[in-house]
């Protein structure tokens, strides 16, 4: 099958939207189809010929108030990528800009189309103060897009229940892939865990963006917790105002591939603290290494926390709760060892091959060959 994945986000990008197109790309061709990555050009040097599968670039402008992130822009290379292509199926990878083109290109040229939902625009818009115009609008452009689409693919059930009361329609759940091999238990590295917590304290960790959104400001709490040392890895614009708000945490930076998960498995609790995922992959990261995982009831997090049983979900926002969860876990190396094994057992079975198979299900079913049974959202 040759699919053409349009995308807003790709490497050097490190993002949710951007890993998730990498790995289903690779595996794409890993099972002998043809995938093709249209996405905006970068700010920063990428050798595109490293990736097995061609890899079209298009104009893009920095994002206002985030620099780093690029909106690709409509231009007739879209198009002729595509037709080069032969592409049978368009995948729009968490669609806004540039996805909003491909999905005019794919019906002028009558393909059928599958729109993975990844970005909570509205809920942004919230937690930016943006106010109810634009989070209205935010969901009027996002429902035009996704119901040009034969599919749209929810990450979590909280997301497809989101999405339908909203008017989105054709809504089928698909949630993303975890490399249990890369994320490890066995990864653990006590020189790390002594660097990070000279004094033997119990190491909670935060791994993603920086960003207002992903309120990691709630952690000011568990990093008050006697005998815990919070450590932080990540980037983004919040990183000098979280420095100031939680001295005495650990700031490890941008970390990635074996580097990250040896930061992951040498943690003892991960702490999320985003109320809007509409998927969470460092938890599922997190329960692959073998760490229980307190997160807030929202999202993806119901998902992928089972409470009392591989971590905790708490209200979203309340650092009191949070800490309070922290603090159970902190207290109990037997918990911990029996949280963390089951969130381990959880997540064995969600490998990226395994999902790269149910969404070559619904690819299938969009362009009329035989289907993988696929889970229509309840």
């Amino acid at each position: 099958m040759r699919i053409a994945i349009i995308t807003e986000s790709f490497p050097p990008d490190v993002n949710g939207v951007a890993h998730c197109v990498v790995r289903v790309a690779e595996n794409l061709v890993r099972k002998g189809h043809h995938p093709l990555v249209i996405a905006p050009e970068s700010s920063r040097a990428m050798a595109d010929d490293e990736f097995p599968y061609p890899v079209e670039r298009v104009p893009s402008v920095p994002l206002p108030g985030y620099p780093t992130f690029r909106l690709g822009l409509p231009t007739p290379r879209t198009r002729k990528a595509i037709v080069r292509h032969g592409t049978e199926v368009v995948h729009l990878a968490s669609p806004v800009a540039l996805g909003a083109w491909g999905a005019r290109v794919a019906r002028a040229e009558h393909l059928p189309m599958i729109a993975v939902y990844q970005t909570d625009l509205p809920s942004y818009a919230r937690a930016y103060h943006l106010g109810r115009a634009t989070e209205a609008f935010a969901w009027r452009w996002l429902r035009d897009i996704h119901n040009t689409a034969s599919r749209t693919l929810a990450p979590s059930s909280m997301t497809a229940a989101d999405l339908d009361t909203h008017g989105l329609e054709r809504v089928w759940l698909w949630g993303r892939g975890v490399d249990t091999e890369r994320f490890h238990p066995a990864r653990r590295d006590d020189r790390l865990r002594a660097e990070i917590a000279p004094g033997g304290e119990v190491i909670v960790g935060y791994v993603g963006r920086l960003a207002i959104e992903k309120r990691v400001d709630l952690l000011a709490a568990v990093a008050a917790l006697p005998g815990v040392k919070l450590a932080v890895t990540g980037g983004g614009p919040m990183e000098e105002e979280l420095r100031a708000a939680l001295p005495s945490a650990a700031f490890l930076g941008m970390r990635y591939g074996a580097d990250l998960a040896r930061i992951y498995a040498s943690l003892d609790v991960f702490v999320h603290t985003g109320p809007f995922d509409t998927f969470g992959q460092t938890i599922q990261e997190a329960s692959a290494s073998g760490l229980p995982v307190v997160a807030p009831a929202s999202g993806g997090p119901l998902d992928l926390v089972d409470d009392g049983a591989t971590g905790y979900l708490v209200s979203p926002g309340e650092p009191g709760e949070l800490a309070a969860a922290v603090g159970r876990l902190a207290a109990s190396p037997a918990l911990r060892e029996r949280f963390g094994e089951a969130a381990r057992r959880r997540v064995l079975s969600r490998t990226w091959s395994a999902l790269t198979d149910e969404l070559l299900g619904h690819y299938a079913a969009v362009t009329g060959a035989d289907a993988v049974p696929a889970r229509l959202a309840a």
